[in-house]
């Protein structure tokens, strides 16, 4: 009976470990998908800017009372919520990316866009290597470690996921 669930385990340990999944952002983070006040720390295009995002990578969208629009471009810039590509509006969303290249999100209440609850995020194509940051104020004249992302994040988990199995296997086996 343990025997069964200790290989069981080990099975699902294995598998997990070679599944690699997209890494989530939460928008806005604690906040969520509001109306700018004017007091963020920073803009969702600010936010988007310092953050590295590649197909498979979700964004998370928390919200009540809004909804999130994906536009095209001049949408985008005109605020117009009359034909979006996609319309969610049932409370907390998540968005998958499944193609690289730009996406353009607004809220669906105009005074909100035009406040600048707006977003424009850059995937990344699968050829690009992500770029190592140039250290603050030198114009890039040393070099300085990349910023995390989501590729980091993933190798790590995917790293500690089949040290873990591989122990496991150690375990099973040789026990």
């Amino acid at each position: 009976m343990a025997s069964s669930a200790l290989k069981s385990c080990f099975l699902f340990i294995f598998f997990s470990a070679s599944v690699v999944a997209g890494f989530q952002f939460d928008v806005g983070g604690k906040t969520g998908w509001m109306k700018p006040t004017g007091k963020e720390p920073e803009s969702y295009n600010q936010w988007a800017a310092v953050n590295r995002f590649h197909i498979g990578d979700t964004l998370y969208f928390k919200y009540q009372n809004d909804s999130v629009l994906v536009v095209t471009a001049a949408d985008y810039l005109n605020c117009n919520t009359s034909n979006p590509i996609s319309n969610f509006r049932d409370g907390p969303t998540v968005f998958e990316f499944d193609r690289s290249g730009f996406f353009y999100f607004i809220s669906g209440r105009l005074d909100h866009c035009r406040s600048g609850q707006k977003l424009i995020i850059r995937v990344m194509h699968p050829s690009e290597a992500p770029s190592p940051s140039p250290a603050a104020g030198d114009g890039g004249s040393d070099w300085a470690p990349p910023a995390v992302n989501s590729t980091t994040k993933i190798a790590l988990v995917s790293y500690y996921m089949t040290a873990f199995a591989g122990l496991l296997a150690i375990f099973y086996f040789f026990a």
